[in-house]
């Protein structure tokens, strides 16, 4: 399975921004999100809306148009060529994530030290009493894996919560040495000091630049040529030189492999496993996701999509949609699932009082992003 360009097609977006969307009020979409959640076994997908009120930057506009033209594909972060060399020296420097949160040596920090939100909150304590059995992320920054992780153990959230599009917290070098990513940060600022140095006055003057909503560093009139990326440390010991390292999420044109951990065999088969599905905070621009809607579609699951804006989903008969953020909400839904019981459940209580709200600054929705030459 393969990861494509998100896309949208334009027929839906011209039909969507034409249409007059009937504004509901959060009461009405509680009450209909807990009627389907209710009778349990669900499944969730979510998307970049979810991370929002964390701080990071949705992948979309409200018009539902991809706002950072500049894509980057897998091919290039891998050439073994100097080509590919230079490419890896930009990237680490200003882009190093895909799909939801792109970061870089400067960009990374922001994402690593994001907090939890509401939703993500509300979506573990859904899990803990498994009204909720699987979580099917399309985000990469690790924060619903943050929201439980004092609840449950590694091996259960590896379990119950699957990154479709892998993490940033991590980095795999070409041949398959994993790295953490704080320790390959801090290789990166041994290897260069000026940089580091810089990042820490950033940080000292709380300046940060300005990023696309894709997360890229804007940055001008810079010089890659002499950032320096360091080799695999494991590769080394095995008297070899690769710094053709990446972190471990998936870029355009790469498949989704049994290497990432994920195979399309055992996301389907979660699919099959739940009664109903609920897509939240994702414009399902990219076919990996998008193939689980259709595959509950074929099996007649019950399918709710909880997203603002547009998406591919708009019309397919079969999809009941709620054009509302999930943060306005879902609080108030797992207590009406949960009835009384979410006070009686120190634990429920405890994560349904818990969950920043910090949406990133409103030049979010920037429709002409600054790009890099």
């Amino acid at each position: 399975m393969r990861v494509s360009v998100p896309n949208i097609p334009e027929a839906i977006l011209r039909s969507a921004n034409a249409a007059q969307t009937r504004a509901i009020l959060p009461a009405e979409a509680v009450e209909r999100i807990a009627t389907f959640l209710s009778p349990g076994n669900a499944a969730v997908v979510t998307g970049a809306g979810v991370s929002v009120d964390s701080g990071i930057r949705a992948y979309r506009g409200a018009k539902g148009r991809y706002l950072n033209p500049n894509y980057k594909y897998y091919h290039e972060l891998m050439d073994p060529s100097p080509k590919g060399a230079a490419f890896r020296r930009r990237y680490w420097y200003v882009h190093p994530l895909l799909l939801w949160s792109l970061r870089s040596y400067l960009g990374y920090p922001p994402v690593r030290d994001a907090q939890p939100n509401t939703t993500h909150f509300a979506l573990a304590a859904l899990q803990y009493t498994s009204v909720v059995n699987k979580v099917i992320t399309q985000n990469v920054d690790g924060l619903h894996h943050k929201a439980i992780a004092h609840v449950w153990d590694t091996t259960r959230m590896d379990q119950r919560i699957l990154e479709l599009h892998g993490r940033l917290r991590s980095v795999r070098c070409a041949h398959g040495h994993i790295t953490d990513r704080n320790i390959f940060q801090q290789q990166l600022s041994v290897a260069n000091p000026e940089w580091k140095a810089f990042a820490d006055e950033l940080e000292a003057t709380g300046r940060q630049p300005r990023t696309n909503p894709d997360g890229d560093v804007v940055l001008e009139g810079v010089n890659y040529d002499e950032f320096v990326v360091p080799d695999c440390p494991e590769c080394l010991l095995e008297h070899r030189h690769n710094n053709i390292q990446k972190p471990e999420v998936i870029f355009f044109g790469e498949s989704i492999t049994k290497e990432s951990g994920i195979a399309r065999k055992h996301l389907f088969h979660d699919v099959e496993r739940c009664d109903r599905l609920l897509l939240m905070g994702t414009t399902l621009a990219t076919f990996s996701a998008f193939r689980l809607l259709r595959h509950a579609m074929d099996l007649h699951k019950p399918v709710l999509l909880l997203n603002l804006g547009p998406t591919r989903a708009d019309g397919l008969a079969g999809v009941d949609k709620i054009d509302i953020a999930s943060g306005a909400v879902m609080r108030d839904v797992v207590k009406s699932v949960l009835g009384a019981g979410w006070t009686t459940d120190s634990v429920v209580a405890d994560l349904l009082q818990s969950g920043i709200v910090k949406p990133p600054p409103d030049d979010h929705d920037d429709t002409a992003p600054r790009v890099e030459a």
